[in-house]
């Protein structure tokens, strides 16, 4: 193997754990990345790991200053609110697209990412917010139109943050049942080909999800909080607390 193909190979080794890190939470917003002891963990020399935060730099997911300190990027209400607005842009349309275009092992992806739903509350976790992630991919992923899979692909990732706060908000606690009936519903119009109805009750699904929820209460904190330095709670003291 030549040192470029190794080069990339270890380059893309080390961006695909942290990002994953990242998205899991393992790795806290605002949290500082001690580069060497990152590469000697993953058992690589530090320049296939440069090369993975420059371009996790790029993508927005940590951010470097002038004197090479690297931190995981800080969550933010602006942020979410971003994220939430390029979600209703897409995300319906994409399930209008499925509803059009689904084949019958769409289908059977889609019943089967169905049956493994879970409410997304606090009490269900993690494994409930794998089951929803894999529920709306393989919808959008019916859509069959390969560059919104790869954008809704990496919005999923960077909401995700956002999605887990929301575990821990009081709306965390609640049953969630219209979301997790919502999901069937959804379903059901896709493989019926009702493409303009499926997209309308994903638009309303989305408007009304955890995320939309914990968009508002971050924006709602940030507002209340005027003047001074604003301490954020996505440092590594305080992820996951709001």
């Amino acid at each position: 193997m030549s040192t470029t193909s190794t080069f990339s190979s270890k380059g893309a080794m080390a961006y695909s754990e942290l990002r994953r890190q990242i998205v899991s939470g393992e790795l806290k917003p605002g949290s500082r990345l001690s580069q060497y002891d990152l590469a000697e963990e993953m058992g690589m020399s530090i320049t296939p790991l440069r090369e993975a935060i420059r371009q996790l730099a790029s993508e927005g997911w940590v951010e470097m200053d002038t004197h090479r300190d690297v931190r995981v990027s800080p969550m933010s209400g602006a942020e979410a609110r971003q994220l939430l607005e390029v979600r209703l842009s897409m995300e319906p349309v994409a399930t209008q697209l499925a509803a059009m275009r689904r084949t019958d092992r769409d289908i059977e992806e889609m019943k089967k990412a169905a049956a493994a739903l879970l409410p997304v509350t606090r009490a269900w976790g993690e494994d409930a917010v794998a089951a929803h992630r894999a529920f709306h991919r393989a919808i959008y992923a019916a859509s069959h139109n390969d560059v919104m899979i790869r954008l809704l692909d990496d919005l999923w990732d960077k909401t995700d943050r956002y999605r887990r706060v929301g575990l821990e908000l009081p709306a965390g606690d609640e049953p969630r049942t219209l979301d997790l009936n919502q999901h069937h519903e959804i379903l059901e119009l896709v493989i019926a080909g009702e493409a303009m109805k499926a997209a309308e009750l994903t638009h309303s699904h989305i408007v009304n999800s955890l995320t939309a929820e914990v968009t508002g209460a971050l924006e709602d904190r940030e507002h209340r909080i005027s003047g001074g330095f604003l301490k954020s709670l996505w440092g590594p003291a305080n992820a996951g607390r709001i």
